[in-house]
């Protein structure tokens, strides 16, 4: 067939692509449109992989350049440029969707709604199959008032956590409760309540508390935040507390817990030969240290991703979404890989836990994997600044909206990549770091638009050289379609908003039921 001038000579059907994934076999299925249009429906398994951001994060993503990755998007058009790109980035086995979205649900498919619906559909079958306890906002609101014996830890990431927080919470991120929390209630009799913002990140904590034997009562606190903001309740904002250090001797005996878990869960352990031996490129193999961030700076093996437990759990699909390949997590002696490798495996990904051991160990944060960037022409600061008040050229601004907003060139205005074909004369493109603006000047450049430059180090380079940012919403060219804004992070959400995320989210296992794809299973 032939799209837009360029033959695609491969597609995948629906079915084909249910095949894969009820045969466990590796497959990607790639939504390159806007992150906002993908979270308005997609089916179960596929990951958002927005076409004007892709060449920033396919590497780390699908690693293996033989990997079968199938793509789609709002039509032909962007379904024929994604199979370009990953094919001149040298993934070698790439196909379209056969009739895309609408292909997909004439085939009977089921499209999800919201992100990471994998992990939240997950969650929500581990809360009804396990029946995990639960306490409502207002029967919390006055147990904290009558002092009872009880202590709250908030199971998201530390900054969402400081933005609005129950009051008393301590901050214990994901994988982290399995570690800490008994130092935080050490006396059997005292309740501990986890929150999220929402319900998956809180069940999964509860539940694994549970799972690993702690002998208080642990519960769920109903809903989350959305639950307190909808009870009609306030939060606290800016919060610092966080856990305590644990010593050796507490360390080991939630690894030892934690494990068991992991055995009964069917996750595997690892040696790093074991590990170099499966690397031969012939499978996907995700390399993934579930610390905490600061921990993967001071220290961490030499190819492994930072992906701290509790986020690995809620957002699978971002960091795996080669559906079928195998994950390898690091940690430490605390076991908070052996309880991250246990839902995992719950969720039917093949996961084992690389063994201690010694070796090289590297310092830094990380650093994604990425292309280099075409060779284009730039434009300095200083000739952009001058353009720009000669109104010889237009600065346009193709980095993520929110940082657009946050702080952009004055004059700059915000579009998609995509819709830059259609704005005319001469332009000049920045990014945060100028990065995609180079991709996206050499694409424009070789469909006969000599006429564009980039900011000669992005909007970074225009900060660095002296010259203001200026906030605010500017001059959009697109719709701000590339970010999906979440109910349930900042506060800005309504109460329409937040008991909508809530609905869908009840509705998540009968979806499941009939999407049929997920082989997910509940720890009895």
């Amino acid at each position: 067939m032939k799209i837009t001038g360029v033959e695609i000579t491969v597609e995948t059907s629906p079915e084909g692509v249910r095949r894969a994934l009820l045969g466990r076999t590796e497959i990607a299925l790639a939504d390159v449109r806007p992150e906002a249009r993908f979270a308005a429906g997609h089916p179960l398994f596929a990951a958002s992989f927005p076409l004007g951001a892709l060449e920033a994060e396919v590497f780390d993503r699908l690693p293996r350049r033989t990997v079968p990755v199938v793509v789609y998007g709002d039509g032909p058009a962007d379904a024929a440029a994604a199979a370009r790109r990953l094919t001149r980035l040298g993934y070698s086995q790439v196909s379209v969707l056969a009739g895309g979205l609408d292909g997909w649900t004439a085939a009977g498919g089921e499209l999800f709604t919201d992100v990471n619906a994998p992990s939240k559909a997950f969650g929500e079958l581990v809360a009804a199959t396990a029946r995990t306890p639960a306490v409502d906002a207002r029967e919390l609101r006055a147990l904290l008032d009558q002092g009872a014996d009880l202590v709250v830890l908030d199971a998201r990431r530390f900054e969402e956590y400081q933005t609005m927080s129950i009051p008393t919470a301590i901050s214990v991120p994901g994988a982290e409760l399995g570690l800490r929390a008994g130092m935080l209630a050490p006396d059997p009799a005292t309740t501990i309540v986890i929150n999220c913002a929402g319900r998956t990140r809180s069940i999964i904590g509860t539940q694994s508390l549970i799972n690993r034997g702690l002998p208080n009562r642990v519960v769920a606190l109903r809903n989350g935040t959305m639950g307190w903001l909808l009870a009609g309740l306030t939060l606290d904002h800016g919060q610092q507390r966080r856990a305590p250090e644990v010593p050796a001797s507490a360390a080991a005996e939630a690894r030892a817990a934690a494990r068991a878990v992991a055995e009964r869960a069917g996750a595997g352990r690892l040696t790093a030969a074991g590990l170099a031996a499966l690397d031969d490129g012939r499978r996907t193999i995700y390399r993934l240290d579930v610390r905490t961030p600061q921990e993967y700076a001071a220290g961490h093996r030499p190819g492994f991703w930072s992906a701290p437990g509790g986020q690995l759990v809620q957002e699978t699909d971002s960091f795996a979404p080669v559906r079928g390949a195998l994950i390898v997590l690091d940690g430490d002696d605390g076991g908070r890989a052996e309880l991250t490798a246990s839902w995992l495996a719950q969720m039917g990904w093949e996961v084992a836990v690389l063994e201690a051991g010694p070796g090289p160990v590297q310092p830094g944060e990380w650093v994604p994997s990425r292309p280099p960037a075409p060779p284009v022409p730039v434009a300095s600061p200083a000739l952009a600044e001058d353009w720009l008040a000669a109104g010889y050229a237009r600065l346009v601004d193709i980095g993520p909206s929110p940082r657009y907003q946050a702080g952009h060139v004055p004059g700059a205005a915000w579009a998609l990549r995509e819709d830059l074909p259609a704005q005319p004369g001469r332009l000049v493109l920045t990014s945060p770091d100028g990065y995609l603006a180079a991709f996206a000047a050499g694409e424009l450049a070789a469909a006969g638009r000599p006429d564009v430059l980039v900011l000669d180090g992005g909007t970074d380079g225009w900060a660095r050289s002296g010259r203001p940012l200026q906030a605010g919403p500017g001059e959009l060219l697109s719709p701000e379609v590339d970010v999906y804004r979440r109910p349930y992070e900042g506060t800005t959400a309504g109460p329409e908003a937040m008991q909508a995320y809530l609905n869908w989210e009840y509705g998540l296992v009968a979806q499941l039921e009939r999407d049929g794809t997920h082989h997910f299973r509940v720890l009895a």
